[in-house]
């Protein structure tokens, strides 16, 4: 599977309602994304802390990468015998995160789904739908019981030959949340960091913070939202698609049932870091508003807004997030 999701949705940095020419971007390309730090105009003394920061994407992408034989995650994912394999402090924090959020999502979002993908991508390369004898023998490899972590050791046991780890949906949120990290220990006081259209961080800002678009396919309505000190991610079930037998078949897989979710068509969400954000915004398209709404029911400080697939495209928005705010029509912002 690639690292980073297709960038689906377009995110307009233009802040205050005033020319988006108004900010300093600097940028790199990482992951097959543009990774942007934006810093107001008058910020040109804090460019170079914005360069060092976009190194992060880089490093990220050397531990995270699947398809870099050297990173960690290949060499785990390589292990072929039920050793105890040894990882960065990093990694570990990560993956044991990942483990978290895999349980308190009952099990929509899933870092270890990668064999469903493949066995999904392999049926659509000859036109067809997996059968069923190939969807049961990809989901005997997919779950985190399917691996062991020790945290005392810093270790990962692969359990069952043929699992491995996919961190895909969360990378790019993983990596805006470091960039941030280098920015805030370089006293940098505003900036909004991007990766590949549907990761974000903000930083700092004035008032309501800074003004975020999330535009969407035709026929669904821009979201937007004021963003400071909070991180956003979105996803969506429609941006990759092909036509089998006249109908849309795309790449987001329920990794409980390895069926197709068809609820959902975008969903967006804001919560303290862009880590936290990604994984959310995957776990609610496969989960739906039932799980959207027992979830933030349950986790404080997370705003979730769901863009249904029907005709009217309805919305339906879930929780708070003190660094997050959908704008109102005053703000010349439609929301939902």
């Amino acid at each position: 599977m690639p690292l980073s999701r297709r960038s689906l949705f377009a995110l307009d940095f233009s802040g205050r309602p005033r020319p988006a020419a108004a900010a300093l971007r600097v940028h790199r390309y990482a992951m097959s994304c543009r990774f942007e730090i934006s810093l107001p105009a008058t910020d040109a003394a804090r460019v170079e802390a914005g360069r060092t920061a976009l190194e992060e994407a880089e490093r990220v992408e050397a531990i995270l990468s699947p398809q870099r034989e050297t990173s960690e995650i290949s060499r785990l994912n390589r292990q072929t015998s039920s050793e105890p394999l040894p990882l960065s402090a990093d990694l570990f924090a990560l993956v044991q995160y990942c483990a978290r959020l895999h349980a308190d999502t009952n099990g929509a979002f899933d870092a270890t789904s990668a064999p469903l993908g493949r066995c999904r991508a392999i049926a659509r390369r000859e036109a067809r739908q997996p059968t069923p004898a190939e969807l049961r023998a990809a989901m005997a490899l997919v779950g985190f019981d399917r691996l062991q972590l020790d945290a005392a050791e810093g270790t990962v046991r692969m359990l069952t030959p043929g699992a491995n780890l996919g961190l895909g949906a969360v990378a790019k949120g993983y990596a805006v949340d470091r960039m941030g990290q280098v920015l805030r220990a370089r006293d940098v006081p505003q900036a909004l960091v991007s990766a590949g259209g549907s990761s974000v961080l903000a930083l700092g800002g004035r008032d309501k913070g800074t003004l975020v678009t999330v535009r969407s396919e035709a026929g669904t309505k821009p979201i937007r939202f004021w963003l400071r000190e909070a991180g956003l991610g979105t996803s969506g079930s429609g941006g990759q698609f092909v036509l089998l037998n006249g109908q849309r078949h795309g790449q987001v897989v329920d990794p409980r049932t390895g069926q197709e979710p068809r609820l959902v068509r975008r969903a967006t969400v804001a919560t303290a870091d862009a880590t936290t954000a990604d994984a959310l915004s995957a776990a609610f398209v496969v989960g739906g508003p039932a799980l959207a709404a027992s979830y933030c029911a349950l986790h404080p400080g997370v705003l979730a807004v769901l863009t249904m697939n029907d005709a009217a495209a309805t919305t339906h928005v879930f929780g708070s997030c003190t660094g997050a705010t959908l704008a109102s029509r005053s703000d010349g912002a439609t929301a939902g």
